[in-house]
């Protein structure tokens, strides 16, 4: 089983003001209609999407798109793009630091999230994965061969698959060692020649004043605190979304040279470790 990564210390925010429990009220009720709105016309539309076109999702990916876009605006939070995204078949590797990553990484791009099977459980977040069709896995080294059966359909299917190989958030200031066994499934005989892998590095970067891992979600903390502190700040900050050159998993020997490289490309746009608490 991983670990959730924890810090030496925790940082310590400020008291939620009363301009901020009237933020909280607005920007609240607008991204709880928002997202709502959105999951509810999203299934709906898959009530002919999925008979029709099965595991092909031609119109429901732009309401995810829309929704996470809108929900920067409500927010405040700037949401920059760097890089070209990939148009190839294949996957996507990103560092993991919030909550709010399920939100940059939706709002430009047409992705499908592979998460652990307990994410399914949760309320809010679970309901949205499954809607938005993420995939979910048991992180046990003995059902790889069924989790590569489920990533080589899906990515047959030409859905892009994301993963955050670092298996658990961090502070947002740090990339943790990429684990390498997800990355099997892209050398599988029917996929290698044919699939890319595209890098991304989410930087976050907190509003003025505030500490430095403000965005960050780990460990232990609890999503309702977390959101609260995120919908009452009146000036907000920013998250970049770096989309890295990508490259050919044919032109790797093996899924560890593969993943070293990934983590060495996401870590490339990141604030050293150095500058954090």
């Amino acid at each position: 089983m991983i670990q959730p990564w924890r810090s030496a210390e925790e940082p310590a925010f400020k008291p939620i003001t009363t301009i901020g429990w009237v933020l909280i009220l607005i920007r609240g009720t607008a991204l709880f209609f928002v997202v709502f709105g959105g999951l509810i016309l999203l299934l709906l539309i898959r009530l002919v999407e999925r008979p029709v076109w099965g595991l092909h999702r031609p119109w429901t990916p732009h309401i995810t798109q829309i929704v996470c876009r809108t929900a920067f605006q409500i927010l405040g939070i700037r949401h920059i793009v760097r890089g070209v995204q990939m148009g190839d078949k294949g996957a996507v590797v990103s560092n993991h630091a919030s909550w709010l990553d399920i939100f940059a990484l939706n709002a430009r791009k047409r992705v499908y999230f592979v998460s652990k099977s307990e994410v399914a459980s949760w309320p809010l977040i679970g309901w949205l994965a499954r809607a938005t069709g993420t995939v979910f896995i048991r992180r046990n080294r003995h059902e790889a061969r069924t989790h590569n059966s489920v990533f080589e359909a899906r990515l047959k299917a030409g859905h892009q698959l994301l993963f955050f190989p670092e298996g658990t958030s961090t502070d947002g200031l740090r990339v943790l060692p990429f684990k390498s066994t997800l990355f099997a499934a892209f050398f599988a005989k029917e996929l290698r020649d044919d699939l890319s892998i595209q890098p991304v590095t989410l930087v976050y970067h907190a509003p003025p004043g505030e500490d430095p891992r403000f965005y960050g979600w780990w460990a232990d903390m609890d999503f309702g605190p977390h959101c609260l502190k995120v919908l009452a700040t009146p000036r907000q900050g920013t998250v970049e979304v770096v989309y890295h050159q990508p490259v050919r998993v044919r032109d790797f020997p093996d899924r560890k040279a593969l993943a070293s490289h990934c983590e060495s490309a996401v870590r490339s746009a990141l604030i050293p470790p150095s500058s954090s608490r």
